[in-house]
C-alpha cells in the first residue's frame, strides 16, 4: 500500500518528536559521526551558507557551524521540535551563534529563500515517498557552484541485532513487522546514483562505506533502538508487550555476545555548474 506525503510527514515527526529522549543517548553516537563525516566530505570554506535538511539534534548541522566560522551561516530544518530543542541547546553550550534551527518540511523549501552553498540532508531522503521530487528541491536550494550530499544508510543495518529486533516485533505485532524501515529503500550505492539521475542531477560522486557502532552493552543496543526510526514500531506497542520486545532483545545482545553491529553508509556529493 502506498504511503501519502501527509503520512510519511506526521509518521516521521510523531517517530523523531517521540526518539528525542534517547536520540543524544551516548550509546548513540552514530548520529554525530555519520553527520560530521558528510560534513568533512563537503570541504566546506569559511563563511559559506549551508542548509541541512532532516537536520535532527545538530549532527551535520553543528559540525557544518565549526567549519564555515563566524562568517559563515547553517539553516538546520527538521519536522521534530523536539530535536531541534537539542540541537539549540547543543549549539548553545558550543556557543555557535551562526546557525538556526527551524521547524519544516523537506517538500516545502520555498521559504527559505536564499540559495546555499551546500544543502545537505544525512538519513532523511528515504522518508518521503516521492524521492526524485525531494532530490529535485533539495537541488533547487544549492547554488551554481554549490554541493548537494545526500547520506543515507548502507545495506544490512545495524546488523546482526535489526534482525533480532524484527524477530520479536513479528513475535509480538506481526501486523508492525518491518512496517516502518524505509532506510531499506535506497541501501545501495546503484540505488543511490539511480535516485540522482531519475531527479535530473548528473555526476554525483557516490561512495560506500563499510563499519560498525559497537554496542557496549545490552541496555547500549535498547537505547538505539529508542533513540533512531525503531522508535516509531515500539511505541506501536502495548506495556506488556514493549516489555517483553525489551527483555527479548536485551537476552539477545548478551548470550550472543554482540559487541557491534553494522553500521554502513552511502555517501553521495553532487556539484552544480
Amino acid at each position: 500500500m502506498s504511503t501519502s506525503a501527509d503520512d510519511a510527514r506526521e509518521r516521521a515527526k510523531r517517530t523523531y518528536n517521540a526518539a528525542a529522549d534517547a536520540f543524544d543517548a551516548p550509546a548513540n553516537s552514530f548520529w554525530e559521526r555519520f553527520g560530521r563525516r558528510t560534513i568533512e566530505r563537503l570541504q566546506l570554506r569559511e563563511g559559506a551558507a549551508v542548509l541541512d535538511v532532516c537536520c535532527g539534534s545538530g549532527g551535520s548541522a553543528l559540525p557544518a557551524a565549526e567549519r564555515v566560522g563566524p562568517s559563515g551561516f547553517v539553516l538546520g530544518v527538521d519536522l521534530a521540535e523536539r530535536l531541534l530543542d537539542n540541537a539549540r541547546s547543543k549549539a548553545a553550550a558550543r556557543a555557535l551563534t551562526n546557525v538556526q534551527f527551524r521547524a519544516g518540511d523537506l517538500l516545502e523549501l520555498q521559504g527559505f529563500g536564499q540559495r546555499f552553498d551546500a544543502v545537505v540532508c544525512v538519513f532523511g531522503i528515504f522518508f518521503v515517498p516521492d524521492m526524485p521530487v525531494a532530490l529535485r528541491l533539495l537541488w533547487e536550494c544549492v547554488r551554481s557552484g554549490g554541493q548537494l550530499a545526500i547520506t543515507t544508510w548502507g545495506p544490512r543495518f545495524f546488523e546482526p541485532a535489526t534482525s533480532a529486533f524484527w524477530a520479536s516485533i513479528r513475535k509480538e505485532r506481526p501486523d508492525l513487522y518491518k512496517g516502518f524501515n524505509p532506510w531499506d529503500r535506497i541501501c545501495e550505492p546503484t540505488a543511490l546514483s539511480a535516485l540522482f539521475a531519475e531527479a535530473g542531477v548528473a555526476d554525483p560522486v557516490v561512495v560506500a562505506e563499510s563499519g560498525h557502532h559497537p554496542i557496549p552493552s545490552p541496555e547500549a543496543w535498547w537505547a538505539a533502538v529508542l533513540g533512531s526510526g525503531y522508535r516509531g514500531t515500539v511505541d506501536q506497542l502495548d506495556a506488556a508487550a514493549l516489555d517483553r520486545v525489551c527483555s527479548a532483545n536485551l537476552e539477545f545482545i548478551r548470550h550472543a555476545g554482540v559487541t557491534s553491529v553494522e553500521a554502513n553508509v552511502v555517501y553521495a556529493i553532487a556539484n552544480k555548474p
